[in-house]
């Protein structure tokens, strides 16, 4: 752990987890030094890395001290901590955000991993691609979060105006639907939240392509 206060993210470009959390450090104007960790190349297996995260999963930010994992225990630090809330204050309006964002976090996002998707393609012997795979799940979950923003609380963005938990986990889904070939064409609240979001310059520094490894 660094000790000169720099508050360190480790970080997979293409990660939704750690794509998460680079937009909750953007919206809260905290700098940080990006450790990239190749998933590809098994840097996440390391021994050093696993020191640091027995779990073996990106992102880990180091800030405050603290060795943090999870994206979302991450983001809702930077709230309790005074940094930067993504929750708004009233409780109803706090679980509706947090049941938005699980269900894009914890019911969408983990059938799109490295690892399910390799071993969905493996175990079907190659009859499913591991894009077919991921499109398949990832369309079923979008299309009811598209129904669950059918709400007199959506917004601009998932939750109001006001960019919220949820809006940081969907960014990085559909970036992964958008690969995977999924039809947005039928959810027009979802896309309309996308194109609100892609135009705000801090979410828009966070993409994978403006934060992609050179060399």
């Amino acid at each position: 752990m660094r000790g000169d206060g720099v508050v360190t993210l480790h970080d997979y470009w293409r990660s939704s987890a750690a794509y998460r959390v680079r937009i909750a450090l953007n919206l809260a104007g905290i700098p940080y030094h990006a450790v990239p960790v190749d998933l590809l190349k098994g840097e996440h297996r390391s021994p050093a890395y696993l020191a640091l995260n027995p779990q073996g999963l990106v992102p880990v930010l180091e800030i405050d001290g603290l060795v943090l994992s999870q994206s979302v225990a991450i983001i809702e630090y930077l709230g309790d901590s005074g940094k930067a809330s993504f929750l708004p204050p009233d409780p109803a309006d706090r679980a509706r955000c947090r049941a938005l964002a699980y269900a894009v976090a914890m019911e969408i996002a983990p059938v799109g991993n490295l690892s399910v998707r390799r071993y969905a393609e493996e175990i079907s012997g190659g009859a499913v691609s591991a894009d077919q795979w991921q499109a398949r799940f990832v369309a079923k979950g979008l299309a009811a979060l598209e129904v669950l923003l059918d709400h007199p609380a959506t917004g601009r963005y998932c939750h109001g105006d006001q960019i919220t938990l949820p809006d940081l986990c969907l960014v990085p889904q559909l970036y992964n639907a958008r690969r995977a070939g999924v039809d947005l064409s039928a959810m027009p609240r979802i896309t309309a939240i996308s194109a609100a979001l892609d135009a705000v310059p801090a979410v828009a520094a966070a993409h994978p392509d403006r934060v992609r490894p050179t060399g």
